[in-house]
């Protein structure tokens, strides 16, 4: 007995044994496992248990004009955060922060029981908001600044600045392009927490530092710019377009003076706008020239040769190539002219047969060195490439329509470049939009030079090109953009648009390219107006726009005329255009005829409803003025707006009430000299007129 009572308890000595040492080798093989393969995700989770850290938020770099005016800046806010482990009752917090916040009580309270170390509750607040929440100071809730994006100008170079995010990331523009230099880097305040959420004196408070970001400094002036938008909101108003855009380089180092589009938007509430509104269709939007492309096609036949600039070509009206007939726009043709009537006349007859004779090889070479059908490598996103037909696939009625600048689309960025190598003697430059980066300390961290993608012309030509595009503003299709005593240069275009059918009824586009001074060109311009209403011609309506940009440039700059009349010039050249709205045809035709200037009448209605080139216009003396007597694009019962400036009380009062508008004059003079609505807006049958007089 003693002897089994022995073995047996032996056998549960073992069992034991066995058991414990199983034990301990599980312990030690889950403490192996703890130590070196779960260690960091252990450490990370103790950090986060004991330790907060609260993100601070770098301040975004300056956005400025060349000049150092402030286009983008950010401003300090405040922004809302939770710990939830430090916050004692959810559901009333959350009901408290839902009521100064707007925000959904029933989201917020389950945002706030869940096991995070830091959430966000809302960001970039307003002063009133933090104040209030600030009062309450509840636990596990805390304040921390934030930068906030503002743009002081507005919609102002809209398209060009873009806007950011909340975290205040890049989304659009130089915003975008220059996110890396702008956005800094973020820093953060760390503390340590004991078991039951109290801070732990002297245990780890830590503050990282942001690094603020750099300042850009952009290419565009800003007085030039706010020319440029003036002109667009006028010519968008007088037009009824789809869309406007103008943009101004100096061709001498490709840098962008300004660029805008119109309709814009307004970067401090970009979210309010529809996304197409944020499109720069100055870069991204591809159209068919129309003649402003024939300085492409002059620059190509001149260069190489296949014609001479008083060579006499012969236009009978039309041309035909492999069946299709191209006819001129003037009816009958030209008839025998020189190459620079053939550009003077921008006759599609004459281009026809030069580019044709020129051949579809050495035409693309000019295409491509011009710098169509590829990205101009402007430092803004989206920008387009344009379109042209395969080289290889070319015909000799494609040829054909290139030479007039139909069967190619060209962005507007892309043509200004090309006006600005034959401006500056025949060297391409890639646009530049943004001169410099700086440090907050002043030191430059990147400038930009001026880039010579290709040189396309050689001086002689180029020389020739400008000069025959001078004759084109003073005698040609371009008279629009004259200003007395400056050589300019440019080129005037009408492209109708292409449907899904073929070319859409009635939709245009308008466009005039021009540099000036001739000889040492201080900047190029390009007015592209889209699906105008009413008149459509580039010389009608987008040379003028060139004028207006023109002379406030020349007057800002404090460019001094050229060309001094002659003491034998005592005939005025030019004159302003008087208000006829809501004259009778008739009467307005003889007023504008007594002041040499022809009139053409649109629509059968009795009064002038709609004139262009507008009032106040400086036009040459001959040029014609269209007159519109009925307007369907305007509601039903809208009046044009008389001009009123000049005009006793007397006068105005009858001119008013003849008009079915109401009369309150101001001030006791004889002589109107302003008025409210202005001349030439429409308004409603009964609406008041407020003139005032001295």
């Amino acid at each position: 007995m003693a002897s089994a009572s022995h073995v047996t308890v032996r056998k549960r000595a073992t069992v034991l044994f066995l058991f414990i040492a199983i034990v301990m080798v599980g312990l030690v093989g889950r403490l192996a496992y703890l130590q070196f393969f779960q260690s960091h995700w252990l450490t990370e989770n103790a950090t986060d248990q004991r330790v907060r850290e609260i993100p601070v938020e770098a301040k975004r770099g300056i956005i400025y004009d060349r000049n150092g005016k402030e286009l983008a800046v950010s401003v300090n806010t405040e922004s809302v955060y939770a710990i939830p482990a430090e916050i004692v009752k959810a559901d009333e917090t959350a009901a408290k922060l839902a009521a100064i916040l707007a925000l959904d009580t029933d989201k917020l309270s389950l945002k706030l029981k869940r096991r995070q170390a830091f959430t966000w509750i809302k960001r970039k607040i307003s002063e009133t908001e933090a104040a209030a929440i600030k009062e309450l100071d509840l636990p596990g809730i805390g304040l921390t600044q934030e930068g906030r994006r503002q743009y002081p100008y507005d919609n102002l170079a809209s398209h060009i600045l873009g806007f950011t995010g909340i975290d205040s990331q890049g989304l659009d523009g130089v915003e975008l392009t220059f996110d890396s230099y702008l956005k800094g880097r973020p820093g953060g305040i760390v503390i340590e927490y004991d078991a039951k959420g109290r801070e732990i004196p002297y245990a780890t408070h830590r503050y990282v530092p942001p690094i603020d970001g750099q300042n850009v400094f952009l290419t565009i002036d800003l007085v030039i710019q706010q020319i440029v938008e003036r002109e667009l909101e006028k010519v968008l108003r007088d037009t009824k377009a789809k869309s406007v855009s103008i943009i101004v380089i100096d061709p001498n180092t490709g840098e962008i003076l300004a660029l805008a589009n119109k309709p814009d938007y307004n970067p401090n509430r970009f979210a309010d706008y529809a996304p197409v509104l944020w499109r720069d269709s100055a870069i991204s939007n591809a159209y068919e020239p129309g003649s402003t492309f024939k300085i492409i096609t002059t620059s190509a036949v001149l260069g190489d040769g296949v014609v001479t600039p008083e060579e006499r070509l012969f236009d009978p009206g039309e041309v035909e190539v492999q069946g299709r007939n191209i006819h001129c726009w003037k009816p009958g043709g030209h008839g025998s002219q020189t190459f620079v009537e053939v550009v003077k006349n921008s006759c599609n007859v004459g281009f026809v047969n030069v580019g044709l004779r020129l051949g579809a090889e050495a035409f693309y070479r000019y295409i491509k060195g011009f710098g169509f059908g590829q990205a101009t490598g402007i430092d803004l996103p989206g920008e387009a490439k344009g379109i042209i037909i395969d080289p290889k696939k070319v015909t000799p009625i494609n040829i054909a329509t290139m030479s007039i600048g139909q069967s190619i689309a060209v962005t507007p960025i892309q043509l200004i470049c090309a006006a600005g190598a034959v401006a500056n003697n025949g060297k391409l430059l890639r646009p530049q939009i943004v001169r410099e980066v700086k440090g907050k300390d002043g030191s430059v961290i990147r400038s930009f030079q001026p880039d010579v993608v290709e040189t396309v012309l050689n001086e002689k030509t180029a020389q020739e090109v400008k000069g025959i595009l001078e004759n084109v503003v003073e005698q040609g299709t371009g008279k629009g953009a004259y200003i007395e005593g400056f050589r300019i240069a440019g080129k005037t275009g009408t492209a109708q648009k292409v449907g899904s059918g073929g070319y859409a009824a009635g939709k245009y586009v308008a466009s005039f390219v021009g540099f000036a001074p001739v000889e040492h060109p201080r900047f190029a311009i390009l007015v592209v107006i889209d699906e105008p209403i009413g008149a459509y011609y580039g010389g009608v309506i987008a040379a003028p726009v060139f004028n207006a940009v023109a002379q406030d440039i020349f007057q800002y700059l404090k460019l001094v005329p050229e060309v001094a009349p002659g003491p034998e010039q005592t005939a005025p050249t030019h004159m302003i255009v008087p208000s006829v709205y809501n004259y009778l045809a008739s009467e307005a035709a003889q007023l504008l005829q007594s002041q040499q200037l022809l009139v053409r009448v649109e629509e059968n209605g009795e009064r002038v409803a709609d004139q262009v080139p507008k009032p106040g216009s400086r036009v040459p003396v001959g040029s014609t003025v269209i007159l519109y007597t009925v307007t369907p694009r305007y509601a039903e019962g809208e009046i044009t707006v008389p001009d009123l400036t000049g005009k006793s009380k007397r006068e105005a009062a009858d001119i008013l009430g003849e008009l079915g508008l109401l009369f309150q004059p101001f001030g006791n003079g004889d002589a109107a000299i302003r008025q409210n609505p202005f001349p030439g807006s429409k308004v409603q049958s009964g609406t008041t007129m407020v003139v005032f007089y001295e």
